[in-house]
């Protein structure tokens, strides 16, 4: 199908962006990747009257650790993030995830900050950052403010950023000495999204668990911090009824509905099973293993 008419600009700068947002308000929408953006528009599902692309602005697509933290540009590509070293040997739940991303013509055009603000529930990337503890850096006419990311997801399609706000960046604590994460989904065929998708991401001190993350991918309106589950696994040695039990408590922290990928009981079991999984790569990693 053919998208409905509308009007385009292409800025080179942030603040000529920004500006756009204001003149046109609700009637626009911002071009990242356009790998979810385009689709809706060609079914008519979306029908934006002016569309501006972020594409031309400099300075918005890097991979860097400064500040305590690993700096994301928010125009940086799915392949770059997959192709990148220190994202795999510091992050490797980073490159899980963006390796899982639909196929390699997606992931060449698709942007990680695109990736957040569509906030589908069924995404990969909003998992991982709650499992991660990230934040969204947000600018709008006022200048940046920075958003936790247990913040960001309001709704189905639905985010806390202002009409006239760019995501343009996600910053990410830096890695612990002994830490470790994994992303792991069940498809139904590649490229697809996922029945359930689990994120982990944990660090030691000793040999019990100082920090846990947990993120579930489309088992809810938005993407769900296993909160209660997170808690059973602080300050305990992981052994198999640690890792069992977290894994228990997160499929009920899921709020799964039936559709075609499968019924509920199903969904909550991929996500007690995709947990389980998860933990022991995670430990496996913090440990030093692959």
């Amino acid at each position: 199908m053919i998208p409905a008419s509308f009007d385009y600009s292409s800025p080179g700068t942030l603040a000529e962006a920004i500006a756009l947002l204001q003149q046109h308000g609700a009637d626009a929408k911002i071009l990242a990747g356009g790998q979810s953006l385009i689709p809706l528009m060609k079914l008519r599902m979306a029908a934006p009257k002016h569309i501006v692309d972020i594409n031309r602005i400099a300075d918005l697509s890097y991979i860097r650790e400064e500040d305590g933290h690993l700096a994301i540009g928010a125009m940086t590509r799915e392949a770059d993030i997959d192709a990148s070293a220190l994202i795999r040997e510091r992050y490797p739940i980073l490159h899980d995830t963006a390796s899982v991303i639909a196929d390699p013509l997606v992931r060449n055009m698709s942007t990680v900050g695109g990736n957040l603000a569509h906030a589908d529930p069924a995404n990969d990337h909003p998992a991982t950052m709650l499992a991660l503890g990230a934040e969204i850096v947000a600018t709008g006419p006022g200048g940046a403010r920075t958003i936790a990311v247990t913040d960001l997801f309001t709704g189905p399609f639905t985010t806390s950023l202002n009409a006239d706000e760019i995501l343009t960046e996600i910053r990410i604590p830096i890695a612990k000495v002994r830490s470790g994460g994994a992303y792991l989904k069940v498809e139904r065929k590649v490229g697809d999204f996922p029945a359930a998708a689990v994120a982990v991401q944990i660090a030691f001190n000793g040999s019990t668990i100082a920090s846990a993350g947990i993120g579930l991918t489309n088992v809810g309106a938005t993407p769900i911090k296993a909160v209660r589950a997170e808690q059973a696994l602080v300050g305990k040695a992981p052994d198999d009824g640690v890792i069992q039990e977290a894994a228990r408590i997160a499929s009920e922290e899921a709020e799964p509905s039936e559709d075609l990928r499968g019924p509920v009981d199903y969904k909550r079991s991929l996500v007690r099973v995709l947990t389980a999984r998860a933990l022991r790569q995670a430990i496996a990693r913090a440990n030093g293993g692959s």
